[in-house]
């Protein structure tokens, strides 16, 4: 059996709605970025300057970032719990489940850092 030590809650439930609320937040930041785009017209580095600078794009992409994190953990624990079983690597599994969350993990917390501070040091 699998236990619940490295998901994001104790609640499956709680874990699904994370990952459809932050799958919304990611589709609406999308959304936006594609329309800013396509109905700027010439867009200069200026421009994305002056978009990226704005305390609410900065607080709106640092949603977009947590919405990234946490959407991603929610993926990765529930793949690595489905495949990375017992049944289909013996005694190890754990073990390997373990090491491979922990890679994640440091993984997107680098990725989440490193958003940051390209975000805020514009």
């Amino acid at each position: 059996m699998v236990t619940n030590v490295t998901n994001f809650s104790r609640s499956g439930l709680y874990d699904w709605m994370a990952q459809r609320v932050s799958a919304v937040i990611l589709a609406v930041y999308t959304l936006f970025l594609l329309g800013y785009l396509f109905f700027g017209s010439d867009l200069t580095y200026a421009d994305w300057h002056g978009l990226y600078s704005s305390t609410g794009m900065r607080v709106f992409s640092l949603l977009a970032l947590v919405a990234l994190s946490v959407h991603a953990w929610v993926g990765m624990w529930t793949i690595s719990t489905d495949y990375l079983t017992p049944m289909a690597l013996g005694k190890l599994a754990t073990v390997v489940r373990f090491l491979f969350q922990a890679a994640c993990g440091i993984a997107m917390f680098a990725f989440f850092v490193w958003g940051v501070q390209i975000l805020w040091g514009i």
